[in-house]
C-alpha cells in the first residue's frame, strides 16, 4: 500500500459537499459540473469559499508549539481505539518526549482513567486551560474532568460540542509539545467535521484508523478512510486491534474476531492505506488501560502485545518524523535510525 503524505488541510472539502467536490481553493471552485446543485457553490464561485476560517487561525497560532498531530480513528465502536490512543501516547513519553493526548470523545470520554488522573480537576489561569499532567511531560485534557460526577451524561448537541472542541484547542495552555495525540469517538460525526475544520490550517501529519478483524467493523472502517480523504485528513495507516488471542497456557492462538474478508491487511490493500500493524488480545494491556498505566512500562517482556505494540509505536514515529523507535525491554526505549 501507498503512504499518503503529510499535508496542510487548507483546502478541505466542506462536509456538505457534493461528491467529487473539487475543493474551496480550486480554480474551478463553483464552476465544475461536480458543483451543481452544491449549497456551497455561490460562495465559491465568488472566491469566499478559499478564505480561511477565523477560528482554525486561532488553533494555527495556539498549536504553533506543537510538532507533531496525530489524530486516532476509528469506524466502530468497541475496537479498542482509545486503549491504542492512550497506549501510544504512554509510549512516546516513555521517550522523554513532550506529549499531550485530547480526548474529544465528549459523550463517552475515557483518557482520564487510561491516564490515571481520573480524580484530577482541570485549573484555569491568565494562559488558558492547564491540562492534567499524567507524567511529568505527559499532558492530559477532557470534558471527564469537568464532569460533577462520572457518572453524568453528556447530552449536547453538535454546536455544544464544537463550542467545547474548540476551547480545546485555543483555550488549553499546551505549551511545547513534540506529540499531540487526539482521541476521537468512533463513526464520522459532529466532533469529526469540527475537528477537521478547525485543523484545516495545521499541517497535521495524520490519521492512526483503528479496527478489529471482523468483516463488520472493517465496513465502518472504509466509511473512516473515506471522510479522511473527503476532508483532507492524510491517512498514517490501519493498525488492527484485538488480532487473535494467544493462549497463555498452550502457545496456540484463536482468532476470536474471525477475519473472514482477510481482515485489515486485505483491506487495506483494496482500499491503498498502508497496514500498520496487529496488536494482539494481551490481558496484561487491557490491565494497564484499566489501572492507568503504560502498559509498556510494566508488562512482561514476553507478553503478546509488547513487542507488536512497541513496532507499531516505532512505525508511526518513523512515519511522522522519519526517525523510528528502538524498544528495549519494557521500560526502555531510545530514538533510533
Amino acid at each position: 500500500a501507498g503512504t499518503e503524505p503529510r499535508r496542510a488541510m487548507a483546502s478541505a472539502v466542506p462536509s456538505n459537499a457534493n461528491e467529487g467536490c473539487v475543493g474551496p481553493s480550486s480554480s474551478q471552485a463553483g464552476k465544475a459540473s461536480a458543483c451543481a446543485g452544491c449549497p456551497n457553490q455561490q460562495k465559491c464561485a465568488s472566491g469566499r469559499g478559499a478564505e480561511a476560517d477565523p477560528s482554525a487561525l486561532v488553533v494555527k497560532d495556539k498549536l504553533s508549539a506543537v510538532k507533531h498531530t496525530i489524530l486516532v480513528l476509528s469506524g466502530k465502536g468497541g475496537v479498542g481505539k482509545s486503549t491504542v490512543a492512550s497506549q501510544v501516547a504512554w509510549g512516546l513519553a516513555e521517550t522523554d518526549v513532550e506529549v499531550g493526548i485530547l480526548d474529544i470523545d465528549i459523550c463517552g470520554p475515557s483518557m482520564p482513567r487510561m491516564m490515571g488522573v481520573e480524580d484530577e480537576e482541570v485549573h484555569k489561569s491568565g494562559s488558558g486551560w492547564s491540562p492534567v499532567m499524567a507524567a511529568d511531560n505527559l499532558a492530559v485534557m477532557s470534558v471527564g474532568f469537568m464532569l460533577g460526577n462520572k457518572t453524568d451524561a453528556v447530552i449536547w448537541r453538535g454546536p455544544r460540542k464544537t463550542g467545547l472542541i474548540k476551547q480545546f484547542l485555543t483555550d488549553v495552555d499546551w505549551g511545547n509539545l513534540d506529540y499531540l495525540i487526539i482521541d476521537a469517538p468512533p463513526g464520522t460525526s459532529d466532533e469529526h467535521i469540527s475537528i477537521a475544520k478547525l485543523l484545516k490550517e495545521v499541517s497535521i501529519d495524520g490519521a492512526v484508523i483503528v479496527t478489529t478483524p471482523q468483516e463488520v467493523a472493517l465496513l465502518d472502517v472504509r466509511k473512516e478512510i473515506s471522510f479522511c480523504r473527503k476532508t483532507k485528513i492524510p491517512i498514517l495507516g490501519v493498525v488492527e486491534n484485538m488480532s487473535g488471542f494467544e493462549c497463555p497456557k498452550c502457545g496456540n492462538t484463536t482468532n476470536i474476531f474471525p477475519p473472514v474478508s482477510g481482515g485489515a491487511v486485505e483491506m487495506c490493500k483494496q482500499m491503498n492505506v498502508p497496514y500498520l500493524g496487529h496488536i494482539p488480545v494481551d490481558s496484561k494491556l487491557l490491565e494497564a488501560c484499566e489501572k492507568g498505566e503504560s502498559f509498556l512500562a510494566r508488562g512482561s517482556p514476553g507478553g503478546p502485545a509488547v513487542r507488536p505494540l512497541q513496532t507499531f509505536i516505532g512505525t508511526i514515529t518513523e512515519k511522522v518524523t522519519g526517525v523510528g523507535i528502538t524498544f528495549g525491554s519494557p521500560g526502555d526505549s531510545k530514538q533510533g535510525g
